[in-house]
């Protein structure tokens, strides 16, 4: 059975309205809305109208059949008309590997999503948009926060928080784990990367949100686009303040302190230092707190894979990287394509804008033997595609992984089961793939 046909039941009312209003268009530029494609059978929708970047079938958990025929019948495939404007869709793993192991034909320079960067609020995104020696410079300024040394030192700090955070949680009560657990251990543990003021941790949750949020979920908040962009500079401006402070003075072994004395950022203008910070912020917070989140879901729809978790624990650091894997936080990074190229057959044109579906490449079962099923005992269980590929290969993976495993390991000590007991409620937006919402209930041993 495939995923598509699994998640029909799932699926919204068919008369649910559909619009993607998950980013803001490029001025000038009309765009028309996606084709309504929730609650429709991708096998009989025309394949030259596929748009996979539809948001709403991210919200839904549809996208799985639309990838999987994609994957079978256009693997490199073009969406000539789209909330975003015309771009390919790269589906298969060896094709986004391809793309990754080229970053001289294709450019991170720009955007890094298939929407473009607001011209009214041009914030750069950090050096994940940079190529060549420029990016290496800037990655290398801030990675002793991530180096194996001092993870060493920090493994005691999160696993003091993971105790903390887990001995306060109600058991046989129904509580929302996103909240109480996916966003208060990967905060606090941003706010120790950034040696940010601890009591206003949350600060960095909120801006990581604001920083990501379409313009519908914004609307959703009570917010308006310009309120958005005044909490993206109230960031700047106590991360500046932070700057200011340190800068000179051999702080210590966290970003700001970094960034502030590195010879190649100490003098970042401010739009590029935000990016910078941005990219720092959700990177470290919304890869873990939704791979947390997903793996307590995805153990509750596969209850063989979590007695194999309860027989044997030591699987702990297996099961992770398979989390990961079957989660993918963030669904998709774009390039630009610099010259003409030629790609699994089609003809790429110098300016094309290239999505690489790493949700996709990490179902694509030529590569990944039985990838639609979540095996927490998987072999070469790290070959995925959620922390990229070559250059870009996200500098905080192992952090991540640390932060699972800590809190896995823990959680075992504690709990039976912890029991999903609503529905999840998930992100509207084709790059996050994440969760707003996911009701639990522990149960003790």
């Amino acid at each position: 059975m495939s995923q598509a046909t699994e998640n029909k039941s799932d699926a919204k009312n068919e008369d649910t309205p559909v619009s993607d209003t998950s980013a803001l268009p490029v001025a000038g530029v009309d765009f028309p809305l996606p084709s309504a494609q929730v609650n429709k059978d991708p096998y009989a929708y025309p394949l030259d109208q596929i748009d996979p970047a539809d948001s709403e079938l991210f919200e839904a958990n549809q996208m799985w059949g639309w990838f999987e025929r994609l994957r079978k019948e256009d693997p490199v495939h073009f969406t000539q008309e789209s909330f975003f404007g015309p771009y390919w869709s790269i589906t298969r793993y060896d094709d986004i590997v391809t793309v990754e192991k080229d970053p001289v034909t294709y450019s991170s320079a720009g955007s890094i999503t298939v929407d473009e960067i607001d011209p009214e609020f041009p914030v750069s995104p950090g050096f994940i948009a940079m190529d060549g020696e420029r990016h290496d410079k800037h990655r290398k300024t801030i990675q002793p926060v991530v180096a194996p040394r001092n993870l060493k030192l920090m493994e005691p700090l999160i696993r003091e928080r993971v105790t903390l955070i887990l001995d306060s949680l109600p058991i046989g009560e129904t509580f929302d784990w996103v909240d109480k657990v996916s966003i208060e251990l990967t905060t606090a543990m941003l706010a120790t990367m950034f040696d940010f003021p601890f009591e206003e941790r949350r600060k960095l949750t909120f801006w990581s949100d604001m920083a990501t949020a379409s313009s519908a979920q914004v609307g959703e908040e009570g917010k308006t686009e310009e309120e958005r962009r005044q909490h993206l500079f109230e960031c700047l401006e106590t991360f500046q303040g932070l700057l200011n402070d340190r800068k000179g003075k051999g702080h210590g072994i966290d970003f700001v302190s970094l960034l502030a004395d590195g010879k190649d950022t100490q003098d970042l203008e401010p739009l590029e230092y935000l990016g910078t910070l941005i990219l720092l912020i959700v990177g470290g917070n919304d890869t873990t707190r939704n791979s947390i989140s997903g793996g307590v879901l995805a153990l509750n729809e596969n209850p063989a894979e979590y007695d194999k978790l309860r027989a044997d624990p030591g699987i702990i650091p297996n099961m992770v990287s398979e989390m990961i894997r079957w989660q993918t936080p963030l669904a998709h990074m774009r390039r630009t394509a610099t010259r003409d190229a030629e790609l699994a057959g089609k003809q790429i044109k110098a300016g094309d804008k290239i999505v690489m579906w790493y949700v996709s490449g990490n179902r694509d079962d030529s590569v990944i033997p039985r990838a639609d099923e979540f095996l927490i005992d998987r072999k070469n269980v790290r070959t995925h595609l959620s922390f990229g590929w070559g250059p870009h290969f996200c500098v905080g993976s192992r952090i991540a992984e640390m932060q699972l495993r800590v809190l896995w390991e823990e959680i075992m000590k504690r709990y039976s089961k912890i029991e999903v007991v609503g529905d999840p409620v998930r992100v509207r937006s084709n790059f996050v793939k994440g969760f707003h919402q996911l009701p639990v209930k522990l149960h003790a041993l």
